[in-house]
């Protein structure tokens, strides 16, 4: 005689049981789908010099597009895409993104123009939006609340680590096939991750009663995109070029728009009242300026460890590994150590450690050895491990369970909005330094290299190599070395600016994010 199920009431939360005892399979399948999409990112940048010397002969504008077009895009669409998912199915949304994302990254890797290649990392962003909110809003329902903060520091130190691991993998490839490569690789892995995930993940949805809010949906996409637009275009164009100030007032127009419209309508895709739990609205913050320091130091640091140090692409990626191993040995315990010492002490700590690591980082030259660029980075992702998960449970945990989707969805939004403006910013500053520093040596040399030279690092030390049946050996070597000087000065400067910046989103995150002991103690439902 066979046994009968155990009802749902049997397990903690009243998950289906057959959800339950698979839940940290799917966590595993959900971390996986996350770091493609991360890594695939993040490896892109690696493959720029490959991608600039290829039949493709893209321009510098297109090079910028071809890496950013997939961020623009992803961020747009990620409120909109989440509120789907909600509607219409987590799981659904999940394997229509995988789909999408193999796809264009397949085409990527075959497209014979620029602006193919372009039009398709667009595209691979429309995937991401669909599959990275579905990541963790799954997790919410596959797991009792006892457990969920445990499981959402997984997902975030596996977020975390996916930046770090993405220029090895790209390194790796680049190293042994073509550019191409770079894009491909991400295709056996979402087939991976769309078998695993159509057997494990829970079907999991808001229900037929739900309306989806088109008007606020256009207005979310115009605010977000026409700011991604701006910040990523301003440090190219220049932050007083009309195209950039036309983005910045529309991207106010359209998001202020939305907050009006999403405050007046009766089903809002995003509750405005939200904000008003201090958990989500810190949390929110925090994410931002976190991101904001974490992308402009992976920035800044891999150009300092392949032009001033020298390595090689793959050389500059395997050094910054200890970054991702810190992210995901801590990220796991921190949801642990929030519960036992409280939210705030563990976020204000771990905001601070973060700055610290970058504060160190920012006193690295020419002559400084690997092992102290490693301990800044083991510093600054201890700190970046230890707040990232109770931010990411602060929001998500805010919201209703029907509306876990869109809760998710605000969590992505403000790590892609934080990690643009800190590479724009601190990256505007790293070159306007570099400029200002390199210009007594570029007046000496030839007009038509001097330009070149001004433009960045990499063409500086290029022109230095060209230029020695020019300038001779001794001239030549001079200017390898201001480049890398002024290179240098230039991030020191940029890092410090990144330290202040998340030093006081420390202060205000501290002073109201709430006394609470729990992760996302103030739950809906």
């Amino acid at each position: 005689m066979s046994t009968p199920a155990p009802a749902a009431a049997a397990t903690p939360g009243g998950i289906d049981p057959h959800v339950y005892h698979r839940r940290w399979a799917i966590l595993a399948t959900m971390c996986l789908s996350l770091v493609l999409i991360v890594a695939t990112v993040s490896s892109v940048n690696v493959a720029i010099p490959s991608l600039a010397s290829s039949d493709l002969n893209p321009t510098d504008t297109q090079i910028l597009w071809i890496v950013d077009s997939y961020a623009l895009v992803f961020a747009a669409l990620l409120l909109p895409a989440g509120a789907l998912g909600d509607r219409f199915g987590r799981k659904g949304a999940l394997l229509v993104g995988l789909t999408v994302f193999a796809t264009a990254s397949a085409l990527s890797a075959v497209m014979g123009s620029a602006t193919g290649l372009l039009a398709m990392r667009a595209v691979m962003g429309v995937g991401a939006a669909l599959i990275m909110p579905s990541t963790l809003s799954l997790l919410q329902s596959s797991f009792p609340p006892a457990e969920r903060a445990k499981a959402i520091a997984v997902w975030a130190g596996f977020a975390g680590a996916g930046g770090a691991i993405g220029p090895v993998m790209g390194g790796f490839l680049l190293e042994h096939f073509w550019y191409g490569s770079v894009f491909f690789v991400a295709v056996p892995i979402a087939a991976v991750a769309f078998v695993a995930s159509a057997v494990l993940a829970p079907r999991s949805k808001e229900g037929a009663g739900a309306a989806l809010d088109p008007l606020g949906s256009v207005l979310s996409i115009l605010g977000f995109g026409a700011l991604l637009f701006a910040i990523i275009e301003g440090p190219e164009r220049g932050w007083t070029d009309v195209l950039v100030v036309l983005g910045f007032a529309v991207a106010a127009l359209g998001l202020v728009g939305f907050v009006v419209y999403e405050r007046r309508t009766a089903e809002p895709l995003l509750d405005m009242t939200y904000f008003r739990t201090p958990r989500f609205a810190m949390g929110s913050l925090g994410i931002t300026f976190t991101f904001f320091g974490m992308f402009a130091t992976f920035f800044v640091l891999t150009q300092y460890l392949q032009y001033v140090k020298g390595y090689t692409p793959l050389g500059a990626g395997l050094r910054g590994l200890p970054f991702a191993a810190t992210m995901i040995v801590v990220s796991p315990r921190s949801a642990d150590l929030a519960a036992r010492l409280g939210v705030r002490k563990v976020v204000g700590a771990g905001m601070v450690t973060f700055a610290i690591g970058m504060l160190l980082l920012s006193f690295a030259d020419q002559g400084t050895p690997y092992g102290y660029v490693a301990l800044c980075l083991v510093l600054a992702a201890a700190g970046v491990g230890s707040t990232m998960p109770s931010f990411s449970a602060g929001i998500v945990q805010s919201v209703p369970m029907h509306k876990a989707g869109v809760g998710s969805a605000v969590n992505d939004t403000t790590r892609e909005v934080g990690g643009a403006m800190g590479i724009a910013v601190v990256g505007s500053v790293v070159s306007s330094v570099y400029r200002d520093r390199l210009s007594p040596v570029l007046a000496e040399l030839p007009p038509e290299l001097a330009d070149v030279a001004r433009d960045n690092v990499a063409k500086a030390l290029g022109v230095a190599e060209r230029a020695e049946s020019v300038l001779g050996p001794e001239r030549a070597a001079a200017l390898s070395a201001a480049v890398r000087d002024s290179y240098v000065d230039g991030f020191h400067l940029g890092l410090r600016i990144a330290v202040v910046v998340v030093l006081a989103a420390a202060a205000v995150v501290v002073a109201r994010i709430g006394t609470d002991d729990t992760l996302g103690a103030r739950h809906h439902h």
